[in-house]
């Protein structure tokens, strides 16, 4: 898949997640994402978004060419997903403050996950020599990822860290 195509497919699926909760109060992700509009629930749409991307993208390309480390870099690109979205969504309130009507936030979501989708992208397809020890990292970070994304959606409050008491 090339960049833009990832891209807009991770926003495809980022996007349907997202508005299938919201929406179409489809029942059956809420036991991956919940309900409660917080910036966590954000950060797990787009962690479960990118790696159900990253195996549509294996599926797709697998014939076609093995790269040697493409799960590792799917893998730290698949890491990094959720803080992105953080940091780069947090730009606009910062600056202007609230976000104003509904239509403008979700369309400002929207617009945050196209461009930390294609800001991975462009990260994981450096061609990078992956040590043991860094693949090892990379292991270990996305198995803590998903701890902590799977703990979250069980309700557990103790790892409400962005919540405001």
């Amino acid at each position: 898949m090339n960049i833009f195509s990832k891209a807009i497919t991770f926003l495809i699926i980022y996007s349907g997640l997202y508005f299938g909760i919201e929406l179409a109060n489809w029942t059956f992700l809420i036991f991956l994402f919940g309900t409660n509009e917080t910036i966590l629930q954000n950060m797990e749409l787009a962690f479960w978004a990118y790696l159900i991307t990253n195996i549509v993208e294996y599926l797709v390309i697998k014939r076609k060419r093995q790269e040697r480390n493409f799960w590792y870099s799917r893998l730290f690109s698949n890491v990094l997903v959720p803080w992105l979205v953080v940091i780069i969504w947090s730009v606009l309130p910062g600056i202007a403050g609230t976000l104003g009507p509904v239509w403008f936030e979700t369309s400002w979501n929207v617009f945050v996950a196209f461009i930390t989708g294609l800001f991975v992208i462009i990260i994981e397809r450096v061609k990078y020599k992956f040590s043991f020890s860094f693949r090892v990292v990379i292991v270990v970070l996305f198995l803590v990822s998903l701890f902590f994304f799977i703990t979250i959606s069980s309700g557990n409050q103790n790892l409400y860290i962005f919540k405001i008491s």
